[in-house]
């Protein structure tokens, strides 16, 4: 495994990993791809999250992060009804076979997995990459895979993992592994996690209603307890892996081991930065029952 040699001079990155907080945080689908046009990314927004990242490391944090799939995996896992395992439906495309439509779909993972190095290597920031079909097996939160290859980087490596297909036992076959599962078992069983924090696109966090374009910044819920209640719909008829409730009830499980989780907008300002280094940031936070 190979590093890309790390420039950042501050005392915190000699310290050691037990010295160091870390924090995971997820770059939304929807927030890196133009989510209804296939396989298109959002550069200028990879650039900004990018050097947002790249400043928690200059302030001695560690990043684990995990990406979504946006356009480049919902679209085909929607059609294919990937999320469902392997079924017989005549209603699926006849181009191509299930199995087929998952090599693809992992294929184009990996393709926006890359656009990511890409941004994150403009910054200088060095990045190792573990795509969960070649370590994970099965779907939801209780997915097998070893976790501890995130804590085998040096410290100030970004280590990045994202949504995907992946094998699962008999007789599903494959499914979808949602990045939300993910950050749940990484924000809660990685050592020295403190916080974890999810990017979003279109919206500043979680809103009392879902939105559309009017007064939508009043919608803003900043501080969600779990047993408050919202309709946790945004985006939902695309997002094949749960929309902003998986996100949510993820991020309640977190919570309730002492992560501090925060839903802040990956498009205005430095709001991922702040959230990711515990600054004052207009988001959504959660609080644990």
């Amino acid at each position: 495994m190979v590093y890309r040699r790390l420039r950042y001079p501050h005392d915190a990155l000699l310290r050691g990993r037990s010295m160091r907080e870390r924090v995971v945080v997820k770059w939304g689908g929807g927030l890196i791809t133009q989510k209804d046009t296939m396989k298109t990314v959002r550069h200028a927004i990879l650039d900004s999250l990018a050097e947002q990242l790249e400043e928690c490391l200059l302030q001695g944090m560690d990043v684990v992060l995990v990406h979504g799939a946006g356009s480049f995996g919902h679209l085909k896992a929607k059609a294919y009804q990937l999320a469902e395992g392997k079924v017989s439906d005549p209603n699926l495309p006849d181009d191509r076979s299930q199995e087929e439509a998952v090599i693809d779909v992992r294929n184009d993972m990996m393709e926006l997995n890359a656009h990511v190095l890409a941004a994150l290597t403009k910054r200088d920031v060095s990045a190792v990459s573990l795509p969960p079909h070649q370590w994970a097996k099965n779907t939801g939160p209780n997915f097998e895979g070893d976790l501890s290859l995130f804590e085998s980087a040096p410290p100030g490596i970004v280590v990045i993992t994202h949504g995907d297909v992946v094998n699962c036992d008999e007789p599903a076959c494959f499914g979808i592994l949602s990045g939300d599962d993910l950050v749940y078992r990484l924000a809660t069983e990685l050592s020295g996690v403190k916080r974890l924090v999810f990017a979003m696109g279109g919206v500043e966090g979680v809103l009392r209603e879902p939105p559309n374009g009017v007064e939508d910044a009043l919608k803003l819920i900043e501080h969600l307890h779990q047993d408050d209640l919202f309709e946790g719909e945004h985006m939902q008829a695309m997002d094949v892996t749960g929309g902003i409730g998986l996100k949510v009830q993820r991020g309640f499980q977190a919570a309730n081991h002492g992560v501090e989780v925060l839903l802040v907008s990956g498009e205005m300002d430095t709001r991922v930065k702040d959230a990711c280094l515990g600054n004052a940031v207009r988001g959504t936070r959660l609080h644990s029952s």
